[in-house]
């Protein structure tokens, strides 16, 4: 059959300074075939331009575009280029159908193509020697790995990540421990006061004008000291409760009295904003460290064993 093609097959059109024309590479096509639809823009060089439909999938309700080529352009010099690009079109309905004009935007003006037509024949069917009786439903063997879901591997490895999740939380992290962390041995109460203290002189926090701080400082090393090496919940005692249970505790009576003077003048400077001299930063340390030093541990003698 005579291929139909529209008389402006290969019309320009312009927008601006723009040149767009179109073709087919043939005006007829067998049904589910495809054909070549080629797009050649003429165009300024530093121009930028965009096709409006350029996510469609149809050119028409009977012709959709299979797939589409990169654009290549060429310099023609004067400051112009020419862009080719391919759209591969194919139709599944037998027909005389339209291709109207495609817009091409470019700094803001459009430029249209040239409306073609496509004559799309049917397939006849009694000349195709590849047609087959349908052969009978044969009967397939079972297979587990049909019935199972796509990437039943994947569920699998999931479920078991899932246990093993489990597993490690009841046996570590519920009993407190975490596994990847290395377990660091902490100091004697003794030891940790007074690298602690140190630490603290060595900030000089009184000396820039920072005694709350300061005190705050010192009296929390006092409050820790007191919780791990005595048992008393010092942290959350206030000052008063602090003293009043270490009058009871027979290691601690003879230096009680030192602590009390370093928690009064604490409170003073951190709830009655006052700002103690300089001697009495340095005495209220040096009570601190007296606390600390009196109240540590006595290490036992070992008892030697009697020869008999």
């Amino acid at each position: 059959m005579t291929a139909i093609v529209l008389l402006a097959a290969t019309t320009t059109a312009w927008g601006g300074n723009v040149t767009f024309k179109a073709r087919l590479d043939s005006a007829t096509l067998l049904m589910g075939k495809t054909t070549a639809l080629h797009l050649e823009i003429t165009q300024d060089k530093d121009a930028r331009g965009f096709f409006p439909g350029e996510q469609l999938d149809t050119l028409s309700a009977m012709v959709e575009i299979a797939d589409r080529t990169k654009a290549d352009t060429t310099d023609l010099g004067n400051n112009r280029i020419q862009i080719n690009r391919d759209l591969i079109l194919q139709s599944f309905d037998s027909g005389m159908w339209i291709i109207k004009p495609i817009p091409y935007v470019v700094n803001g003006d459009t430029a249209f193509c040239n409306q073609l037509s496509l004559k799309v024949l049917p397939v006849d069917v009694s000349k195709m020697q590849d047609v087959h009786d349908i052969k009978p439903v044969e009967d397939v063997p079972f297979n587990l790995l049909d019935w199972l879901p796509n990437y039943w591997w994947a569920w699998l490895l999931a479920l078991l990540l899932i246990g093993a999740g489990i597993w490690a939380y009841r046996k570590f992290y519920k009993k407190g421990i975490n596994p990847l962390k290395a377990v660091k041995k902490r100091l004697p109460p003794y030891e940790e006061a007074m690298i602690n203290l140190q630490r603290l002189k060595e900030a000089q926090l009184w000396q820039q004008g920072q005694e709350k701080e300061y005190f705050t400082g010192l009296t929390d090393i006092l409050r820790v000291y007191i919780d791990r090496r005595f048992h008393i919940n010092a942290v959350e005692m206030t000052s008063t409760q602090i003293i009043e249970t270490l009058k009871k505790n027979e290691e601690t009576k003879a230096v009680n009295e030192q602590l009390e003077m370093i928690l009064e003048v604490a409170d003073i400077v951190k709830f009655a904003n006052a700002r103690p001299l300089a001697d009495d930063n340095e005495v209220a340390f040096q009570r601190a460290v007296n606390f600390v030093e009196e109240t540590k541990p006595v290490e036992q003698p070992q008892k030697e064993e009697v020869k008999k």
